[in-house]
């Protein structure tokens, strides 16, 4: 299908609208130090919903396995190693179509924790700040693994919204580790964050106590919701409006769908509006099922040492510039190359 085919296809499809499916793999709650996954995918496809019937199909024929319904897993056997490629590969049917928002799970509580108690915001940064980078990157490396997966942990429960511990514990279990740290390791930059982490204890309180007032709309550290609006971001960049199609979840309540639609207006996105749906029900958010949860198992070989090139290759084109990474090294591999951040295919030649 050409590029002004899609356009078209999609157009009869939407009206004035696009129309981009969407669907997450690796969700853990809050939990992102201490859960199943390391990695989060957010994944949204571009095409009518015919068309991703008959390549749901096709995937059906492809692997005949008797199960009724497909996941990633099927994909990913090595016995179906050249089905996964024929999905992915620039001849496939949603290359081009198709966009990954990734997150790896360490990085974002490093990144929350640092914008909560640093920054003039409440945490919701736009971008990853260099003191959050800095302090990433001496990471394990520095402060010893043990040490760091102290850091890591304590932050993860200073953030979170479900905490069974009394309610100071999560604050002076995170600024003792922070203080042994900085002891432990003086200079360097990552030295001086949390120097000034260590300063910020007023705000870990405050945070903390407003937890006790009444749990927030959109919690810090789950990253579906701000996943959904750098998506839709994805789609508008051409200057069309998007409409959002999501697999049920229950975070995605009426209220959260709400702040979603209000955070992309007051970011110049044009969404115009977010719907769910049952995936049995909608081919495209099978496909983006199958693609998240493909991307999550990619990403994370990656990120821990044991990435297959041609795979990694694969994804690439499909990962979001915006996703939210912290490892230097894993991301040269899947960020996208500069040939590879394009606009949508689907927007207006």
């Amino acid at each position: 299908m050409s590029r002004n085919e899609a356009v078209e296809e999609r157009a009869e499809g939407a009206g004035a609208f696009l129309e981009a499916a969407c669907d997450e793999s690796g969700s853990d709650g809050e939990n992102l130090t201490g859960g199943n996954t390391d990695v989060f995918a957010h994944a949204s496809v571009g095409i009518s919903v015919e068309s991703a019937a008959a390549y749901v199909q096709e995937i059906r024929d492809r692997i005949r396995s008797p199960a009724e319904e497909y996941k990633a897993n099927h994909l990913l056997r090595e016995k179906h190693r050249a089905v996964l490629e024929w999905l992915l590969a620039p001849s496939g049917p949603i290359h081009g179509h198709a966009h990954v928002h990734l997150t790896e799970k360490a990085f974002f509580v490093v990144d929350r924790t640092v914008g909560l108690l640093l920054d003039e915001g409440n945490g919701e940064s736009k971008g990853a700040s260099d003191e959050a980078v800095a302090l990433f990157r001496a990471g394990a490396r520095a402060f010893g693994s043990e040490g760091w997966r102290e850091f890591l942990e304590s932050a993860n429960q200073l953030l979170r919204v479900r905490n069974d511990s009394a309610p100071g514990v999560p604050v002076e279990v995170f600024f003792r580790t922070v203080g042994a740290l900085r002891d432990a390791c003086p200079g360097g930059d990552s030295a001086r964050v949390l120097e000034r982490l260590a300063q910020s204890r007023s705000r870990a309180e405050s945070y903390r106590a407003q937890i006790l007032d009444g749990p927030p709309l959109v919690p810090l550290l789950n990253p579906l919701l701000p996943a959904i609006v750098r998506t839709a971001a994805y789609w508008t960049a051409g200057g069309q409006s998007v409409r959002l199609v999501h697999d049920r979840q229950n975070m995605l309540t009426p209220e959260r769908i709400a702040w979603i639609e209000e955070t992309a207006r007051r970011d110049g996105i044009g969404l115009g509006g977010l719907r769910l749906v049952h995936s049995r029900l909608d081919p495209r958010v099978q496909l983006a099922d199958f693609l998240a949860g493909i991307a999550r198992r990619i990403a994370s070989d990656e990120l821990n040492g044991r990435g297959d090139p041609v795979l990694t290759a694969l994804l690439r084109p499909y990962v979001g510039a915006t996703s939210v990474w912290g490892d230097e090294r894993s991301w040269a591999r899947l960020g996208p190359a500069a040939a590879d951040a394009v606009l949508p295919a689907l927007s207006e030649p």
